[in-house]
């Protein structure tokens, strides 16, 4: 089965977006730092997307989709990313970055999983 990798570094976030995504039948596994994420990508073939929080210490989400685009393994993997940083310009330097899509927090879920949808 496919499953939906989240990378947070908040515990709570974690535990909030695989309630609800375990709640509609979505597999999901987290980590709380983008290097693990990205070792969990390597060794994990049923990751199928990623919801990756762009504000994290050690490496952000924007450092952490350049190295998943600059690997030929992962860089067909869709990312969504997740910020609590909405503000003007961040959307766009998201997408720039490779994300397919946008969330701000609080994450809108009826818009989650209509991105979901899409790409699951």
């Amino acid at each position: 089965m496919k499953k939906i990798l989240i990378i947070d570094d908040d515990g709570r976030n974690i535990f909030a977006l695989t309630a609800v995504l375990k709640a509609k039948k979505y597999n999901c596994i987290s980590t709380t730092s983008a290097v693990e994420g990205l070792k969990l990508l390597k060794t994990d073939s049923d990751i199928a997307l990623v919801l990756m929080d762009m504000m994290m210490p050690e490496m952000d989400g924007y450092e952490a989709m350049a190295k998943m685009k600059a690997d030929e393994t992962l860089k067909n993997i869709p990312v969504i990313a997740i910020t609590a940083q909405a503000m003007a310009g961040d959307r766009e330097r998201c997408l720039k970055a490779g994300a397919i899509g946008y969330i701000s927090k609080p994450v809108n879920i009826d818009r989650l999983i209509e991105l979901l949808k899409l790409y699951l």
